[in-house]
């Protein structure tokens, strides 16, 4: 069996089928849970997304009453809550999110894929560069005492430092003090949106300032767990066995750091499947675009459609990280594969 996983043919193996089969089933009640109580939240919050859309428009209260009827029945809020919920959930299987109240009449799904491409390209190269740079510089810090008592302790203080603080030290610096970078926004308002190296540059410098907070804080973070789990494993038991046989010490480093990393793919998973809730105080300090800053918008404007397409996002990046991870782990922990098999240490 474990050499049947080890080759990554999962399917070959009964067992690994079974049991990846009884996760899947797992992760679909979760997510059924999770997308029901992300419909109910919205609806627990005091005001209507109605009388907030019209509050935005000057009408009289005769046409106020009047359109606040039609809207509520355009919305499907004047049905039963029960109704709501099933009709709620036969057009989510449609792929249909319903229509923002915020920014009516753009349907959630267009609005969601239209903040997608902004969170993807700040967060995806921000969390997974940090947490390369991160491992690396705690293995060697952890194997370097002049690097850990000078460099580490910089990495308590970044992974210390809130996310929206340090995004203002440097958009006030680098932004106003240096004017070196924009401070707000994807892109220059006088441009529009072409595929030429004029509108690439000028996303590529509104986008530095919010990728450069986030990966200084979680550089931190990574740089810290790493360095602490790398001495733990260098402390273990194994590691006295192999160094009193003769081994290299490269080798004990190497089996120490495949062993360290492990806890870190699992903060990674978790990383990548908040990848949206994660960023939500940087776009805000920054303006930025992405799905984080409007989900902030629709609370602000208790936009109950777009609150559920966002929060829906979450969940499913959440749950196919994990998922994937768990497939990671099974693959590259012999130890993992073995205790799920049954089979002798």
């Amino acid at each position: 069996r474990g050499g049947a996983v080890s080759n990554g043919w999962i399917e070959e193996d009964p067992f690994m089928r079974k049991y990846f089969g009884r996760k899947l089933v797992i992760y679909l009640l979760t997510f059924f849970l999770a997308v029901t109580i992300d419909w109910l939240i919205p609806r627990f919050m005091p005001g209507d997304p109605v009388a907030n859309m019209l509050a935005r428009v000057s009408v009289n209260s005769t046409a106020a009453s009047v359109m606040q009827e039609y809207y509520t029945h355009l919305f499907g809020l004047d049905l039963p809550l029960w109704q709501q919920y099933l009709n709620f959930w036969a057009n989510l299987l449609r792929g249909d999110l319903g229509i923002s109240a915020y920014l009516f009449p753009t349907p959630v799904t267009q609005v969601l894929m239209n903040a997608i491409p902004y969170d993807v390209a700040l967060l995806l190269p921000a969390i997974l560069l940090s947490w390369l740079a991160g491992n690396n510089f705690g293995a060697v810090a952890a194997r370097s005492k002049w690097l850990d008592n000078t460099v580490s302790p910089i990495g308590y203080i970044l992974t210390a430092t809130p996310y929206m603080w340090l995004g203002i030290l440097l958009a006030w610096f680098f932004g106003i003090i240096l004017d070196v970078f924009p401070i707000a926004g994807a892109y220059s308002f006088s441009l529009s949106p072409t595929l030429s190296w004029k509108f690439i540059g000028d996303v590529l410098l509104h986008w530095f300032l919010p990728f450069f907070s986030l990966f200084m804080v979680q550089f931190g973070g990574w740089a810290i767990g790493m360095r602490n789990m790398i001495i733990y494993e260098l402390e273990a038991d194994y590691s006295h066995y192999l160094e009193a046989l003769g081994a290299p010490r490269s080798l004990i480093r190497r089996y120490a750091f495949n062993n360290a990393v492990l806890p870190q793919l699992s903060g990674l998973a978790l990383q990548l499947g908040v990848i949206v809730a994660g960023a939500l105080v940087t776009e805000v300090v920054f303006s930025y675009p992405g799905i984080g800053y409007l989900l902030l918008a629709a609370i602000q404007n208790q936009d109950y459609f777009l609150i559920q397409g966002c929060f829906l996002f979450i969940i499913i990046g959440v749950l196919l990280a994990n998922f994937v991870i768990d497939i990671v782990y099974v693959l590259v922990d012999p130890r993992t594969r073995r205790g799920m098999t049954g089979e002798a240490a």
